[in-house]
């Protein structure tokens, strides 16, 4: 399960109409806890995708369209990482730093629902929300996690104030 404010949901949403006609993408900072994930900020990024990025996904993630793929640069994934661990601001009442326990990405003119790039190049670990976006409006939205097989399982979502 993951938890996530009203908040959250339509940053994503609004970041996933901007960018329309191509995919967009963003990380999903939180907490792992035995009930599951926590939401604490959601951060829209820039698709970074490219033909050198296509050269370095093979296995089906051919297209050099960013209406149909999306990459987060490394070097924006790691500044992220390292600033969410250090950041007082970040800091749950625990004291807790936070983590990457997530990404987002949007379906141009398609379902919610993983393509078979997303399954070969997903982490275990991680929530991968996905929304749809139909003729540049946000609709369904749905969050996936992979099982121990590397299949991807629909994961629920809670609504937290």
């Amino acid at each position: 399960m993951i938890q996530l404010s009203q908040e959250h949901l339509q940053t994503i949403r609004t970041h996933a109409e901007s960018t329309y006609p191509d995919e967009c993408c963003g990380i999903i900072l939180g907490y792992l806890a035995n009930e599951g994930k926590t939401v604490v900020e959601v951060m829209p990024t820039e698709n970074a995708w490219n033909t050198e990025a296509a050269a370095e996904f093979p296995g089906g993630c051919t297209t050099e369209s960013k209406r149909r793929q999306y990459t987060i640069a490394p070097e924006v994934m790691l500044k992220t990482q390292r600033e969410a661990r250090v950041s007082e601001a970040r800091r749950g009442s625990e004291g807790r730093s936070l983590n990457i326990i997530g990404i987002f990405h949007s379906h141009p003119d398609h379902p919610a629902i993983p393509s078979e790039c997303d399954r070969l190049y997903a982490w275990q670990g991680y929530s991968y929300i996905i929304v749809s976006v139909q003729n540049g409006k946000a609709g369904e939205l749905k969050s996936w996690s992979l099982d121990d097989t590397h299949q991807f399982q629909i994961e629920e979502i809670e609504n937290i104030k």
